[in-house]
């Protein structure tokens, strides 16, 4: 998770091609470990990759098993800060980036907007 220090949250949209949660917005990083690469570096590579944010410290906040009908994933929670003046970019992975305030999350949850997992983090976060 992204956030500022104001606690605006970074989300992701998720392209409508993907076959799990199409044109969601969720956490503005995630993705899977390849073979034989450290959580750690998993991380900094799928940052890079989806958001393009370099150089970031992150905070451990949670481990969970997150189970759908779709797959069973061990999903490792992490959060760093980030200035107002921090850039990103969006790319095929991801179709838009936007702030979020937790006022604006609050009042849209269980609408359909965000991913069943997003929602569930989001208590993890406070």
């Amino acid at each position: 998770h992204v956030l500022k220090r104001d606690g605006s949250i970074l989300l992701q949209k998720r392209p409508e091609n993907k076959e799990i949660q199409p044109g969601k917005w969720d956490t503005a990083v995630g993705g899977h470990v390849s073979f034989g690469e450290s959580i750690e570096k998993a991380l900094q590579r799928e940052t890079l990759e989806e958001i393009g944010l370099k150089d970031f410290k992150v905070i451990p906040v949670q481990q969970y098993t997150w189970k759908t009908d779709i797959e069973t994933e061990r999903v490792f929670m992490f959060a760093c800060f980030v200035d107002d003046n921090q850039r990103f970019k969006t790319t095929d992975e991801v179709s838009d980036l936007r702030w979020w305030s937790r006022k604006e999350i609050q009042r849209n949850l269980g609408k359909g907007i965000f991913t069943p997992n997003f929602e569930h983090e989001l208590d993890m976060l406070k």
